[in-house]
C-alpha cells in the first residue's frame, strides 16, 4: 500500500501496511486461525496443521534500542529483521491490530484517547474512561465501541492470550480476546511459567499462544527508555527469552517475538502545554485527542483560518499541520474499508510532531501526566520493531545434522 503524499516531519518512517509491517502479520495471523490449510504470515514459521506458535508482544522495544542494547543478548542473535508499527504507533492502534487483524483505519482506534460523541466526547478506550470524567458507562458499550470481532474469534486453531492479570479482566481485554482462553499472570517469571505450561498443554494440537508484557512500556514512560530502569527491565526480558528457547525443546513451538511501536525520550522544554497559548482553547470544538506525538484536533467550524496561523506562527519546526480528510485519505492508518466514525477520531486537522516533541492539553479533573518517554509519532525509533524468531525444531535438525 502506497501512501500518498502529504506533509510528514523530517525523516518520517511512513508505516508499511505490506509485507514488511505489522499489519501484515496480524491480518496473516488472523488467516492462519481461520484455515488449517494456510501457513503462518512468516516464511518457514508455522506451516503446519498441527504447528504450535507463540507470539510474544513486548510492549515499547523498537528495533533501534534492541540494536543500541541488545549486544551479546539472545534477542538481537535470533533477530530476523525488523517491521514497521502502524500509525499512530502507540498501543492502543497496534495491540489492536494485532489482535484483530484490522488496519487503524478500519477498527478505528487511531490513538490512546478518540473522539466519539456517543459517549461524551473524548475518552480513552483501552481502560474506558471519559478525559477527566471517570469510568465510562453506556448502554450495551463494548460492542457499540468496538464494533468488530478479534481475530480469535470463530477460530480453528487452539488459541490461549497470556496477560497482565490487571488488565485481563477489562472490558477491553474481553472483548479483543474472545474466542480464546486468557491466562492472566502477575510476574514476568509468572509469564514465562504460563508460556512454557500452555505450549505443554499445546504439543499435539498446536496452536497459537498470544502472550503480552507492558511493563518495559511503563517504565519508558515514567523514567525514559535509555534510563537504567528500562535497560534492566529489557535485560530480564533478553534472559526470559533465552530461557523460553530452551524450555520449548521438545514442544516443535516456534517462537516469535515483536512489539508494538518503540520509544522515544523528549526532554521537559521540549514538551509543549496548549495552556501557554490560551486563545486556541476557543478555536477546538473538544480538547485533543490522539497522541503527544500525533495530535488530533476538532477545529471549531470558522476557525480554521485562525488555527492555521496560530501553527504557522507558533509551531514551525515543531509539528507538521494535515487537514483531517487528506490524512484519512493518505494510507497512513491502512488499508480497509474505514471505521464508519473515522472522520470524528481524525478531527478537522492534525498535528505530526517533529522528532523530540510533543504537544499535550489537560481537562479539569485530570491529574497532570508527566512522560519522559513517548511514542505515537513517526520517527524511526517510534515505528520500527523487531521480528525475533526461534524454531526448536529446526534447533533440533541443526543439531542432528552432520
Amino acid at each position: 500500500m502506497t501512501i500518498s503524499t502529504i506533509p510528514l516531519p523530517s525523516a518520517a518512517a511512513v508505516p508499511d501496511y505490506g509485507e514488511r509491517g505489522l499489519y501484515r502479520l496480524a491480518h496473516g495471523m488472523r488467516e492462519w486461525l481461520h484455515d488449517d490449510s494456510a501457513g503462518w504470515p512468516l516464511a518457514g514459521v508455522g506451516a503446519g496443521e498441527r504447528a504450535l506458535v507463540v507470539l510474544l508482544v513486548i510492549d515499547g522495544l523498537g528495533d533501534n534500542f534492541l540494536a543500541r542494547h541488545g549486544g551479546g543478548g539472545a534477542l538481537l542473535a535470533h533477530r530476523a529483521g525488523r517491521l514497521s508499527s502502524v500509525f499512530p504507533s502507540t498501543t492502543a492502534s497496534a495491540v489492536t491490530t494485532l489482535m484483530t487483524g484490522l488496519a487503524p483505519a478500519q477498527h478505528g482506534l487511531n490513538g490512546w484517547f478518540i473522539h466519539d460523541r456517543r459517549f461524551g466526547g473524548v475518552i480513552a478506550p483501552l481502560p474506558l474512561q471519559r478525559r477527566g470524567n471517570g469510568p465510562l458507562e453506556a448502554p450495551a458499550l463494548l460492542p457499540r465501541l468496538f464494533p468488530y470481532r478479534s481475530a480469535f474469534a470463530g477460530a480453528c486453531r487452539p488459541v490461549v492470550v497470556v496477560s497482565p492479570a490487571e488488565i485481563a479482566g477489562s472490558g477491553f481485554s474481553r472483548r479483543h480476546s474472545h474466542g480464546a482462553r486468557v491466562r492472566p499472570y502477575r510476574s514476568l517469571s509468572g509469564l514465562e511459567e504460563a508460556i512454557v505450561a500452555e505450549a505443554g498443554a499445546l504439543r499435539d494440537s498446536g496452536g497459537l499462544i498470544h502472550a503480552y508484557y507492558s511493563s518495559l512500556d511503563a517504565l519508558s514512560h515514567q523514567f525514559g527508555c535509555q534510563s537504567e530502569e528500562a535497560l534492566s527491565c529489557f535485560a530480564h526480558i533478553d534472559a526470559v527469552f533465552t530461557r523460553l528457547a530452551a524450555r520449548l525443546e521438545g514442544t516443535g513451538a516456534q517462537l516469535v517475538l515483536t512489539a508494538d511501536h518503540g520509544f522515544i525520550d523528549v526532554p521537559d522544554e521540549r514538551c509543549l502545554q496548549l495552556a501557554a497559548w490560551p486563545d486556541v482553547a476557543a478555536m477546538l470544538e473538544a480538547p485533543l485527542f490522539g497522541e503527544r506525538r500525533a495530535a488530533f484536533c476538532a477545529v471549531r467550524q470558522g476557525a480554521a483560518a485562525e488555527f492555521n496561523a496560530w501553527v504557522a506562527s507558533e509551531l514551525g519546526g515543531r509539528a507538521v499541520l494535515v487537514e483531517g480528510p487528506a490524512l484519512r485519505h493518505s494510507g497512513l492508518l491502512g488499508p480497509g474499508r474505514p471505521h464508519r466514525r473515522l472522520a470524528e477520531r481524525v478531527g478537522t486537522h492534525v498535528l505530526l510532531m517533529e522528532a523530540g516533541w510533543t504537544l499535550a492539553d489537560r481537562v479539569a479533573g485530570e491529574k497532570p501526566v508527566s512522560m519522559r518517554g513517548v511514542h505515537g509519532g513517526l520517527s524511526a525509533d517510534e515505528m520500527w520493531v523487531p521480528l525475533v524468531r526461534f524454531s526448536a525444531g529446526l534447533r533440533r535438525a541443526a543439531q542432528a545434522a552432520p
